[in-house]
C-alpha cells in the first residue's frame, strides 16, 4: 500500500446563508476535481449543505476544513465542521431519525451520515462541536484503526 497523500485543507468561513452556498460551490468542484462522479459529488453536496447549515444555525457560525485525501489508489475528501457553540446535549437524540431542535425535518446529521463513508461527531458543552465527514470518490480504503 503507497503512503497516504493528503494536501493541505482550505478553510472556509460558515457565518452567512452567502457563506453556505459558497461551501456546497467548494465542496463539489473539490470532488469533482477528484474523481468523484455526479451521483457521489450530490451525495457529498448534501451533507455538506446539511452539516454548514447545523454550523451555521445551532453553533452560531464557524468554519469547515475541506482536505483532498489520497491513501493508495483511492481518492478522498474530508470534511470538518467545526463551531464554538453551546455543543450537543444529547448526541444520541441529535442522531435520531425525526429529532429537530430547529422546525426542519429532523434529517440533517442522520441524514448527512448516510451519505458519506465516515462520520464522526465531537461536542463539548459550551465549547462547541466538530463534525468530521470523508467520502471517496474509488475505492474505499480498509479500515484503519480509529475510524468512524
Amino acid at each position: 500500500m503507497q503512503a497516504s497523500r493528503h494536501a493541505a485543507p482550505t478553510s472556509l468561513p460558515i457565518g452567512s446563508d452567502a457563506d453556505l452556498a459558497w461551501v456546497r460551490q467548494q465542496v463539489r468542484q473539490a470532488a469533482a476535481e477528484l474523481g468523484f462522479g455526479l451521483v457521489q459529488q450530490t451525495k457529498l453536496v448534501t451533507a455538506a449543505s446539511e452539516l454548514a447549515r447545523n454550523t451555521l444555525v445551532h453553533g452560531g457560525g464557524g468554519h469547515v476544513e475541506i482536505t483532498p485525501l489520497g491513501l493508495g489508489p483511492s481518492n478522498g475528501l474530508r470534511l470538518a465542521f467545526v463551531d464554538t457553540g453551546p455543543g450537543i446535549r444529547d448526541l444520541d437524540q441529535a442522531m435520531t431519525d425525526g429529532y429537530t431542535s430547529g422546525g426542519g425535518l429532523g434529517l440533517g446529521m442522520s441524514g448527512a451520515k448516510r451519505l458519506v463513508h465516515e462520520f464522526e461527531v465531537d461536542s463539548r458543552l459550551g465549547e462547541g462541536t466538530t463534525v468530521t465527514v470523508t467520502a471517496w470518490a474509488t475505492a474505499v480504503p480498509p479500515s484503519r484503526p480509529g475510524s468512524r
